[in-house]
């Protein structure tokens, strides 16, 4: 992916790893059996009419660890069918030193896509229980036939400053169930109404939920606020992205890393958590490091990221030509319909151009100059919502709801391209260390529609208060 030209466009990227997928299949690959309707083995009440639900229960078995790992199981003891989008789970645990938490989904037969997850601080809240993991299920969940179990959901909890858990003191864990079995400390509710478990303190009553957005699985969409782990996430690949780490351009060539990426807390973030995605060098080729993450896919509709863009280092000096760029890109130069759709600013210029300036290209070819450009001239620092409308023959660019350019013609997209954000160094003018950083909050798209940038706001909004930090219907 070099640049022969200075404004010649990206080169082919590698295809997505299937070796973290491999991994997410194999943890908990256990074969799930069909409890009996009128089972109730664990529960807090004497009959499967008490107890509608069944929730079983494992872990990994340690209590100090970088991220804890429930894996829960829903039962349907009832003798009709019961809608998972009626369904709600808690597990309990402790805030450790006040942390900031988040989860997510790494593996279910459901689809983690259909399964929400939320942080609450609990109403009365206990040494052992000051906080809690909500867990729902959208529509595409479905429902479970009397008897039928959910089959593994797969789990991971988290501290946002990525600091160990204790979990030693928490409500819900029980280090001893590394197999499932079934756990009245973790608490299943129905419509609200407490069907399993026993909840924190052990009250003879329980008030009902309050209800839990519900979320409709409208088709393609996919949305992402990267609530992960880290780089090594298996969720991370499960969801279709992938840190770059081979060769080539743009920028300084060679020097893509996993190191430079990260998911830091981050309180301007809508969910919390941000991707952060640094340039590292000491002014060196040997010295520098750029972050990439690329894959889903997208072709024609909208396509929207909050992206908080830098005009200065977080360290060391100013002056550096510094792309940070939210771009679309066919998987290989060859392709005889390549196509590619970029934003990318740099506040302070590159290629003999000054800055600040955002650059918004559509690219016909892999060949220099096969484009049609425009140049905005304005200060970008700080959180931006900008966006791609790519319907009827034109492609449109936006910036915070405010089209910046528009192309149309021999430049509109031929097939289907990756999702791609990065920031990288366009040269190395002057020696030194200093650090650069972007920041993504989220990424939206919605296949084959103009939505607009109010839209995009209101579903973005709609999915981060169900609890969804990852939802792909898009059957990429």
């Amino acid at each position: 992916m070099s640049r022969s030209d200075p404004r010649s466009p990206r080169r082919g990227r590698t295809a997505v790893s299937l070796a973290a997928v491999a991994l997410v299949l194999a943890g908990g690959g256990t074969l799930y059996r069909v409890w009996p309707a009128n089972s109730t083995a664990g529960s807090p009440t004497d009959s499967a009419q008490d107890n509608p639900l069944t929730v079983r229960y494992r872990t990994d078995g340690a209590a100090t660890v970088p991220v804890g790992r429930p894996w829960l199981e829903v039962i349907n003891n009832a003798d009709a069918p019961v809608s998972l989008r009626d369904v709600t789970l808690r597990y309990y645990f402790s805030a450790d030193d006040g942390a900031a938490y988040s989860a997510n989904c790494v593996q279910s037969a459901l689809r983690c896509s259909s399964i929400t997850q939320t942080i609450a601080a609990a109403p009365a809240p206990l040494p052992t229980a000051s906080h809690y993991l909500q867990v729902g299920f959208t529509e595409a969940a479905g429902s479970l036939a009397p008897g039928e179990t959910s089959q593994g959901i797969g789990l991971q909890l988290y501290r946002l400053d990525h600091r160990d858990l204790d979990q030693s003191d928490d409500h819900s864990f029980d280090g001893s169930i590394t197999s499932y079995a079934p756990s009245p400390l973790v608490t299943a509710y129905r419509d609200g109404v407490l069907s399993w478990g026993r909840e924190p303190g052990s009250p003879t009553a329980s008030a009902p939920l309050p209800p839990f957005p519900a979320v409709a699985a409208e088709p393609g969409v996919l949305f992402d606020n990267f609530h992960y782990t880290g780089v090594d996430d298996p969720a991370l690949t499960a969801n279709g992205w992938q840190p770059r780490t081979d060769g080539g351009g743009p920028g300084i060539s060679g020097s893509w890393s996993t190191d430079a990426i990260s998911f830091p807390a981050d309180p301007q973030a809508q969910g919390g958590q941000a991707l952060q995605l640094q340039v590292v060098t000491d002014g060196t080729r040997q010295g520098t490091r750029q972050s990439e993450l690329a894959g889903n896919s997208f072709f024609t509709g909208t396509l929207a990221a909050r992206i908080h863009f830098t005009d200065r280092p977080d360290r060391g000096r100013n002056g550096d030509h510094i792309n940070e760029s939210f771009a679309t890109i066919s998987p290989t130069a060859s392709s005889p319909r390549y196509s590619e759709l970029d934003f990318e600013y740099q506040p302070n210029g590159g290629w003999g151009v000054p800055g600040p300036k955002l650059d918004t290209t559509s690219w016909r070819s892999a060949k220099p100059r096969d484009r049609a450009t425009h140049a905005l001239h304005r200060r970008l620092d700080g959180w931006h919502i900008v966006m791609l409308t790519v319907a009827d023959g034109k492609v449109t660019y936006s910036v915070d709801g405010r089209q910046v350019f528009r192309s149309d013609g021999r430049t509109f997209p031929r097939e289907a391209m990756r999702i791609h954000l990065s920031t990288w160094l366009v040269d190395l003018p002057f020696a030194g260390d200093r650090t650069w950083s972007m920041r993504v909050d989220w990424v939206y798209s919605q296949a084959g529609k103009a939505v607009t940038a109010a839209g995009v706001k209101q579903a973005v909004n709609r999915l981060s208060a169900a609890g969804v930090n990852h939802l792909d219907t898009t059957d990429r």
